[in-house]
């Protein structure tokens, strides 16, 4: 009976079969056209609430800390939970999508997601903090991948890259409305409001989602995009089965190699948007709110950097990736210096430094999260293709959390009753890791794309 059941389950999610080709051009371009639409704006929207799900913790770490409810430790601890489980989960689900109906798939994994963080935020032990948040991570990873195979399904070769830099920008919507609106409630209302007010509005962005998505064209009657939209530059589909191109993707050492340097760049991402907020209370001396601001503005930034991303390289660069992400790299790795060596008191720099530091995250995370394997590797296996580099990134950014938490409570500094915290160490991690994160990023520079 539980074996029935579960193969229920396994069907429910799974993408429909294909449908009798319509033969009609205009019906065809019309359903086509709507779709492709709805697909990828509920995309946008709906993976930019993802994060809302799942950052909600970053901006309650100081109020926590200050009311003892958990000391710099037990956060790493927290949230290098979560990243471990999300990054394992990007992988299994990465998989999971390139079989999936991806309606079904991402809008029940937002509703779970929401439902913990209300359940989070009625919790005061360390150790439900912890299973939570683990729990958490495994549907927040449902996030990525299925998007990505969406815009494969639905957006050929020359226009994928205009798409994705746009739907990566995504995240920084979420991060923004997380940093900014989130620090308001908490300081209205306290740090459990930071859990409860996210949850209930991703319970309303869920069924958005489930409404509005879609499964594969085919399962439409829809020819598949690169027949649709007669776009063959990357070359005819691979005639194989979807195994066999996942089997593939795994035997690619350019694969791995951007996995690594993605992995790098997470440390740096997640190293700010993880200790950023704490950071700027604790050493520039800004409040909850003004740290929230700070960050969350810059956002913004990040999102002109990530749809700048891959529309620069598709109009000026010829859907090549190389050298934009060379400066980008650049400019994250000046960019944290830079903030690591602006004195307290010069908030306009504090803003210059992060924007730069978003603007340059935003767009490595087009290249190097994602785009540049994409672009190298069969679009049947898509989603294991961007599971296997969200595998590496997000171990790459919950080692950052385990570690980033140590180095900063080694850098702790007791007078009397006052606890202050020096970023230093932690800063010198952050930096070294965007260095080789470039280093590495440069053996795919010559790298042809692959349909």
């Amino acid at each position: 009976m539980k074996l029935n059941s579960l193969f229920h389950v396994i069907d429910y999610f799974k993408t429909g079969p294909d449908l009798e080709v319509i033969q009609d051009e205009q019906t065809v371009k019309r359903i086509y056209e709507r779709k492709r639409w709805a697909v990828f704006l509920t995309l946008i929207i709906g993976f930019g609430f993802f994060y809302t799900c799942r950052l909600s913790f970053s901006v309650a770490k100081k109020p926590m800390l200050d009311a003892g409810i958990l000391d710099p430790v037990q956060m790493g601890i927290i949230g290098a939970v979560l990243l471990y489980v999300y990054a394992i989960g990007k992988f299994v689900n990465g998989l999971l999508a390139d079989y999936a109906n991806i309606r079904k798939f991402m809008s029940i994994a937002l509703f779970c997601s929401a439902i913990l963080n209300l359940i989070f935020g009625f919790t005061s032990l360390f150790v439900l903090f912890v299973i939570i948040w683990a729990l958490n991570g495994w549907f927040q990873s449902i996030g990525s991948a299925p998007s990505v195979v969406s815009i494969c399904q639905w957006f050929s070769n020359k226009e994928r890259g205009t798409r994705y830099g746009i739907w990566a920008g995504a995240h920084n919507l979420g991060e923004g409305l997380t940093f900014v609106g989130t620090s308001f409630l908490i300081s209205m209302m306290g740090w459990r409001w930071g859990f409860i007010g996210p949850g209930i509005v991703c319970l309303l962005v869920s069924s958005i989602m489930f409404f509005n998505l879609a499964d594969r064209p085919q399962t439409y009657g829809l020819p598949i995009v690169a027949d649709y939209k007669k776009d063959y530059s990357a070359g005819k589909p691979l005639n194989e089965s979807t195994g066999k191109l996942q089997r593939m993707v795994l035997k690619r050492p350019i694969i791995w190699i951007l996995g690594l340097s993605s992995a790098l760049m997470y440390v740096c991402r997640y190293g700010i948007h993880s200790w950023g907020p704490l950071y700027l209370q604790e050493v520039k001396n800004y409040s909850i709110v003004e740290s929230g601001v700070i960050i969350g503005a810059n956002t913004v930034i990040g999102l002109l950097g990530a749809v700048t991303s891959g529309l620069i390289s598709d109009k000026f660069f010829h859907s090549k990736r190389n050298i934009p992400t060379l400066l980008y790299g650049i400019l994250l790795t000046g960019s944290l210096t830079m903030l690591m060596l602006v004195p307290p008191g010069h908030r306009w720099l504090d803003i210059i430094a992060i924007g730069g530091f978003e603007f340059a995250i935003g767009g490595l995370i087009v290249f190097l999260a994602g785009l540049i394997a994409v672009d190298v590797m069969p679009k049947k296996a898509a989603g294991a293709v961007k599971g296997l580099i969200g595998l590496f990134s997000y171990l790459g950014a919950a080692t950052q959390d385990w570690i980033s938490g140590f180095l900063i409570d080694s850098g702790k500094i007791v007078t009397g009753s006052e606890t202050n915290y020096n970023f230093d160490k932690v800063f010198y991690f952050w930096i070294g890791a965007s260095v080789v994160s470039l280093f590495l990023a440069c053996f795919a520079w010559n790298i042809k794309p692959q349909e």
